[in-house]
């Protein structure tokens, strides 16, 4: 009877190795995506459409059905490109109003902020922000365990995922309602100062949230309410910006030239 075990046990996964096979998850999830990107038969909008009303009102509901997906479809991430689609649409109109009226109708300008809201506020950011908190969450919130390594890993698909759901709340308050507040919120007096100071700190802190939340509904995750700890800090300098720096002022003075 031989005493050498039948079995081996499971290898533990080397960093550099799951982050190799993370890359190359994140880039054939990408393909997949620009391939259904350009066939709009197979996107579903009615439920992009649900989850981008939810996602200011209850985003809870929208992380619900998260672990049913994943039963269903093999992978945390959305494999539909149509809330990404859809929030860039909601962008190309944003960036329509904001260029026409802050442009005085030049077609360059408006052109220039469309694509500098879709393509840089939130694509590229939102691609280094989730390729940061894909690292961080495999590194720091994975259980120790090295059984069942691919499922117990965060996909990058999924962390840009957690980006679009954020993205959402942050535009309705800095894309749509500072567009319509920004005459008073450029004033200068304290109240407006406090009002636009306040809107940029509830924005934040609802990506944060958001995002938290999206995080914490992965079942292998743990001290994903880490996550929110840059709230403290977002509160800490709104209490010092109300000594009399207008962050709307700022960043619209910035932005729109």
């Amino acid at each position: 009877m031989s005493l050498l075990p039948m079995s081996t046990p499971p290898r533990a996964t080397s960093p550099a190795n799951g982050f190799a096979r993370g890359s190359k998850s994140a880039v054939s999830k990408l393909k997949v995506l620009m391939r259904r990107g350009i066939n709009f038969k197979q996107m579903d909008f009615e439920l992009a459409a649900w989850q981008i009303t939810y996602l200011f009102f209850s985003p809870r509901r929208v992380y619900r059905n998260v672990y049913y997906h994943k039963q269903t479809k093999n992978t945390w991430a959305r494999d539909d490109p149509a809330l990404v689609l859809l929030q860039c649409g909601c962008l190309a109109v944003a960036g329509l109003l904001w260029g026409s009226i802050y442009a005085h109708y030049s077609f360059l300008k408006i052109c220039q902020t469309i694509l500098s809201m879709i393509f840089v506020d939130f694509l590229l950011v939102g691609i280094l922000v989730a390729t940061l908190l894909w690292a961080i969450s495999n590194r720091f919130f994975t259980h120790s365990s090295h059984t069942h390594a691919t499922d117990q890993s965060v996909e990058w698909a999924y962390s840009f995922d957690v980006h679009v759901n954020s993205f959402f709340p942050l535009f309705i308050d800095l894309y749509l309602a500072q567009l319509l507040l920004a005459p008073v919120l450029t004033r200068s007096n304290w109240v407006c100062l406090f009002f636009g100071n306040t809107l940029y700190l509830a924005a934040f802190a609802q990506y944060l949230y958001v995002t938290y939340l999206g995080y914490n509904a992965l079942p292998f995750l743990i001290r994903s309410e880490l996550l929110l700890f840059p709230i403290v800090v977002l509160f800490a300098g709104w209490v010092v910006s109300l000594l009399g720096f207008n962050v709307a002022k700022g960043v619209l003075g910035l932005y729109i030239r």
